[in-house]
């Protein structure tokens, strides 16, 4: 068997969260399998080894939580993102009702009508921020009216779904600052976001009504008010301001979707492959395991990291160029097997509609400014200012 590599790099310091990329490329040199000592974390961060690990919920399990803190981890438990099958299967087939593919039509003209409305406002006043003004008006618009939280918790969404997102790091000076925003999200899901207060036909309602009909037990329906607000929108912010800063680094690449709109699918690949905007999630192994000729014993948490897999020159020819006619659709920013991003449909409807929009009068973009997020689960730009030529 051989040795595992040990590294005793910070992946989440300020720097780390801002730009990974060196320690990714480091950690991919040194193996399939990499030991982070600094949290006891085995690393996987090559493109083979962590879809394999994606498509292997029995032996990767996330029954004993995803993040990277154990108390966390704990408590937890049980929710959707936290529970493998059959279990999993259950809430999942409740949650995911209205974010199916099909169900898509259903919001799509919101959708359009709300791009439509947006873009022509920023774009007449020629500058804006495209992280606070553009990519997180559809997400707010359109998700808080879909999940039909009281007003105040719509007011609070963004600050809530980012102190979650906080918490999925270790306890570092972030994480702590996140605990109490995260306890009030949860008390106000408990005691707030209950029917006779929320929208009898926003999606919140649905749960409950799911309860009503002994799918999923009642004490289920506000962890999993969760999978709606905080996966529905930082991410899907993220992913829409990620890809309007490369393509205005890449104007070249813009006039290539202006002039052929069938290149739009394979542009939200593209982005989603470069900078993914969740960039990890943990596992447990049940067994003893081997990857690749290195032995881990059963019960040990794996970092599968996705911002890494989704560069590794092992898979993508080229991987730090940004390029729509690749085609990237077996990226995994998405995850892949039985947890694979539920809203995934509803986000590239979001990106897709809001580029398509962005194409018909924008034909340039010009970066300003720029801030990077710095947030222990997610990566991207907290700010992004742009100028637009017409």
């Amino acid at each position: 068997m051989s040795a595992i590599p040990v590294s005793d790099v910070d992946l989440y310091t300020p720097g780390a969260r801002a730009d990974p990329y060196s320690i990714y490329k480091e950690l991919r040199a040194l193996g399939p399998v990499v030991h982070l000592s600094r949290y006891d974390l085995y690393a996987l961060p090559r493109y083979q080894e962590v879809r394999a690990a994606l498509m292997d919920w029995r032996t990767f399990s996330s029954a004993r939580g995803v993040f990277v803190d154990p108390d966390m981890n704990a408590q937890l438990e049980g929710i959707t993102l936290c529970s493998d099958p059959p279990e999993h299967t259950a809430m999942r087939a409740v949650l995911g009702r209205p974010l199916r593919q099909d169900r898509m039509r259903d919001v799509t003209p919101t959708i359009e009508a709300e791009a439509e409305r947006i873009v022509a406002e920023l774009v007449e006043r020629g500058r804006f921020d495209a992280a606070t003004e553009l990519a997180e008006h559809l997400p707010m618009a359109v998700v808080s009216d879909l999940v039909g939280l009281p007003d105040r918790g719509r007011d609070k969404m963004l600050e809530w779904a980012a102190a979650m997102w906080d918490m999925q790091g270790p306890a570092n000076e972030r994480f702590t600052k996140a605990a109490p925003v995260v306890e009030e999200f949860m008390d106000y899901v408990v005691h707030e976001a209950v029917p006779g207060r929320i929208d009898p036909d926003g999606w919140a309602a649905n749960l409950h009504q799911a309860a009503d009909r002994g799918e999923l037990p009642r004490e289920k329906c506000p962890a999993l008010m969760l999978d709606y607000v905080t996966p529905s929108l930082d991410t899907t912010i993220l992913a829409i301001t990620n890809a309007i800063a490369l393509f205005a680094q890449h104007p070249y690449q813009w006039g290539l979707l202006r002039a052929d709109r069938s290149l739009i699918p394979h542009a939200i690949n593209e982005s989603l492959r470069l900078e993914t905007p969740v960039p990890q999630f943990s596992r447990v192994l049940t067994e003893d395991h081997e990857i690749d000729g290195v032995a881990l014993p059963a019960g040990s948490r794996v970092a599968l990291l996705y911002g890494s897999a989704n560069r590794d020159e092992r898979h993508y020819p080229d991987p730090e160029r940004f390029d729509i006619t690749r085609r990237p659709s077996d990226h995994l920013a998405f995850g892949r097997g039985e947890h694979v991003c539920v809203g995934m449909h509803l986000a590239r409807v979001e990106m897709g509609t809001l580029l398509d929009r962005l194409a018909d009068r924008v034909s340039r973009f010009e970066t300003v400014s720029s801030r990077p997020l710095l947030n222990n689960g997610l990566r991207g730009l907290e700010h992004l200012e742009v100028t637009v030529s017409v």
